[in-house]
């Protein structure tokens, strides 16, 4: 299969060639290229057979994965064979590099980003911000919080949601916007750069290298990569005066992780708005995006024209996201799914999962643990 550069694309015809994203379902919700369609070579044969056929033989078929690496494996694929096949170089994250802002755009981003906020996505994004603040206290009077940036569109969302609210001066806090680099490659790390730059965000980074020391772990690599991050967050936070760290959890991440629980845990649990640090004396964990809706998110992204990273590890090819949790992401994309699926019969499905670990009825639960004690109902029964 020929390599190809963004370039060299950009000058064929349009009408030549068909851009194919071979992605998996989770990183394509993420973006696409504009005019790629969607072919996963992990489904069956048939379908991706039957996908293929129905583009003319006479266009090139143009593949693209998340960094280039997937699209080098295409060749021995039999329904390719007699077909003007090229993979594009650096795939999905080389057209995002291609879309980093210039300096003189810069102001321009930041101030219709800021815009759409206060005025566009007031009551989709920072009602719900502000109200998750209020209802759980999440900001207190002197706190210094750390704004944990992870460079994708959840925590840069955050990290201005933060600047908005502290502008309305109803307590006094401090923040400073915290980006851990465990080892991204230096596309990664200057695309982050680019983003909060364009953004208007003040961001501190700190170097680790737990990229290099989960990269030989084959058993949940991504369940000990984010402990692991977040142990340097605490440490690095705190060293910094913080006593809070914030991270960008939002409403959709709290449903699927209760229906998770139950469904691969067997267990009834939720993702808290607030923790107090078992590890870090007098911190604490909070996630202001609580009551934000994911597809909200997405919108102001899109809106604002914004291409942020989803995962930047050794393994993005083969993972498209780490979870603390230690499910997989093709668990968590399952159980999207089937949320989905029920909210097509039932509207109130999704504001019903998370209602649920709010109606916790004691007295019908067999067993439960409390303050890491089980208790069962014959005890006093």
């Amino acid at each position: 299969m020929k390599e190809i550069t963004f370039e060299e694309l950009y000058e064929m015809k349009s009408e030549s060639y068909q851009l194919i994203d071979i992605r998996n379902e989770d990183l394509r919700l993420y973006g696409m290229i504009p005019d790629a369609i969607a072919i996963s070579f992990d489904e069956p044969e048939e379908e991706y057979v039957e996908k293929l056929s129905a583009i003319p033989a006479e266009k090139k078929l143009v593949f693209y994965c998340q960094i280039g690496r997937k699209t080098g494996e295409l060749g021995g694929i039999s329904c390719l064979e007699g077909r003007d096949c090229y993979s594009v170089q650096g795939g999905y994250l080389e057209y995002i590099k291609s879309c980093m802002a210039s300096d003189e755009d810069i102001e321009e981003i930041r101030q219709k980003a800021e815009e759409s906020i206060r005025k566009r996505f007031h009551k989709r994004l920072f009602t719900p911000f502000a109200k998750a603040c209020k209802t759980y206290r999440l900001i207190e009077e002197g706190d210094h919080i750390a704004v944990c940036i992870s460079g994708g569109k959840d925590s840069m969302l955050m990290a201005k949601l933060f600047q908005e609210i502290q502008k309305h001066r109803q307590c006094n806090f401090k923040l400073t916007f915290l980006v851990m680099d465990p080892g991204y490659n230096r596309e990664n790390r200057a695309l982050i750069e680019s983003n909060a730059k364009a953004l208007g965000i003040p961001i501190t980074i700190f170097e680790s290298d737990i990229f290099d020391a989960v990269d030989t772990i084959e058993k949940s690599p991504c369940y000990i990569c984010a402990r692991m991050r977040r142990g340097h967050l605490y440490s690095n936070a705190k060293k910094l005066g913080c006593n809070k760290i914030a991270l960008g959890h939002h409403y959709d991440d709290v449903i699927e992780t209760i229906l998770m629980g139950m469904l691969y845990g067997a267990q009834i649990q939720t993702m808290m708005p607030k923790l107090h640090s078992t590890n870090f004396e007098g911190m604490e964990l909070i996630r202001p995006l609580y009551l934000v809706r994911e597809n909200d998110i997405c919108a102001w992204r899109d809106y604002n024209n914004l291409h942020f990273l989803q995962c930047a590890c050794h393994f993005t090819d083969t993972c498209s996201t780490c979870h603390e949790d230690g499910t997989t992401s093709s668990k968590r994309l399952d159980t999207k799914k089937l949320i989905a699926e029920m909210k097509k019969t039932n509207p109130f499905v999704e504001s019903n999962i998370f209602r649920s670990v709010e109606n916790v009825n004691v007295d019908t639960v067999i067993t439960y643990k409390k303050g890491g004690i089980r208790h069962n109902f014959l005890d006093e029964y």
